[in-house]
């Protein structure tokens, strides 16, 4: 489990640190550091997966980021052309990485003055394992059908960063059972994973049943959904709230003790109540070992777990909030993060300006 993470001179952050908590919750104005944050972690298990770490430097740009060039990447008012990445965790301690950045060739090099201070056994870690899962804001889009990876599915238990391993991982995994009973949903109709997925799918669209077919033959599978005694319906003819939704709802679900988990923005094409459900299964999936990191907008998101802690299913100590501030000072735009503390009767310590007030703001000039 990560504990802390910190960011020097890296895009927008000059020095900042972060506490990180089984349940880590990102929110703030656009363009203020959230993703940065993520696209630490990422570079990290980019660079790993590419076999530029642990001797050789950051990979700038492949399946997970793309930041551009090394000076995309720098601190634009940097004192000193490097960049650091430092991680501590619960099992392998702190881990820092400081990448030197060469002008004329314009890459990150790891420094060499530090590669054997990194602890080797970090990279068993889950970022740089298959105990990860990442899923990014561009999801999957409705389609009739989806492909299959063999590679991703089977031997890695993936679903890709765009979540469109989803439809082939269920039909591999349908019959299993989900790893921890506090997941299980008391409306499913057994404990098998798929009647489990479609269980919580159910609390965004009441009554929904998942249809799989596998054509090997076309190496794609086919995904379609039925509402009872209906004729099932391909995913372009429903909702694109559905689908989009399905990939966190199965990684959420198929997570060990122990796997990491990046989110974008859950909340996307879902109703307000749909929102809370998926804020709340969040804070369920954390109270089993999964760490999750989400980035979100959606003050539905946060009250739902909010009320999964009033209701006792996570410690409010095993949930930490970041909001991200950038103003203008002096001509020069900066950004600042601010860690409100929540309670475990669900109320929060404070409400900086633009956390998740605008619905208040909204109504107080409307009466």
């Amino acid at each position: 489990m990560l504990e802390s993470l910190v960011l020097k001179n890296f895009k927008i952050f000059e020095n900042q640190s972060f506490d990180l908590k089984p349940l880590t919750l990102l929110s703030g104005l656009n363009s203020s550091g959230k993703s940065t944050l993520l696209q630490s972690l990422l570079l990290l298990r980019q660079s790993y997966k590419q076999d530029l770490l642990p001797k050789e430097g950051l990979a700038l740009n492949g399946d997970l980021v793309r930041i551009g060039t090394a000076k995309d990447a720098l601190f634009e008012g940097a004192k000193e052309d490097s960049i650091t990445f430092e991680i501590t965790s619960a099992d392998h301690g702190k881990s820092s990485w400081i990448f030197e950045y060469d002008p004329n060739s314009d890459v990150l090099q790891l420094s060499p003055l530090f590669q054997d201070t990194i602890p080797q056994d970090i990279y068993r870690s889950n970022l740089f394992t298959d105990k990860f899962y990442y899923l990014r804001a561009e999801r999957m889009s409705p389609s009739p059908h989806f492909e299959i990876s063999e590679f991703q599915v089977k031997q890695h238990k993936q679903l890709g960063s765009k979540g469109e391993f989803t439809a082939h991982f269920l039909s591999i995994y349908e019959e299993e059972k989900i790893i921890d009973s506090k997941l299980e949903h008391p409306q499913a109709i057994s404990t098998s994973f798929k009647n489990q997925v479609e269980a919580w799918i159910g609390e965004i669209s009441p009554g929904t049943r998942i249809i799989i077919s596998s054509h090997p033959e076309m190496d794609l599978v086919s995904l379609q959904y039925s509402y009872g005694l209906s004729n099932p319906y391909r995913p372009t003819n429903t909702g694109f709230g559905i689908t989009y939704i399905l990939p966190i709802v199965v990684a959420l679900l198929s997570s060990t003790t122990d796997t990491l988990i990046l989110l974008e923005k859950p909340e996307a094409h879902l109703h307000p109540k749909g929102q809370s459900k998926i804020g709340e299964l969040l804070a369920l999936a954390a109270s089993c070992g999964v760490q999750i990191i989400v980035e979100t907008h959606s003050d539905h998101v946060l009250n739902g777990i909010r009320r999964a802690v009033k209701n006792k299913k996570i410690d409010a100590q095993d949930v930490r909030i970041h909001y991200f501030q950038r103003y203008l000072k002096q001509g020069q735009a900066v950004s600042e993060v601010i860690s409100p503390i929540l309670y475990q009767d669900g109320g929060i310590d404070q409400w900086p300006d633009g956390f998740f007030d605008q619905v208040e703001k909204d109504l107080m000039e409307l009466l």
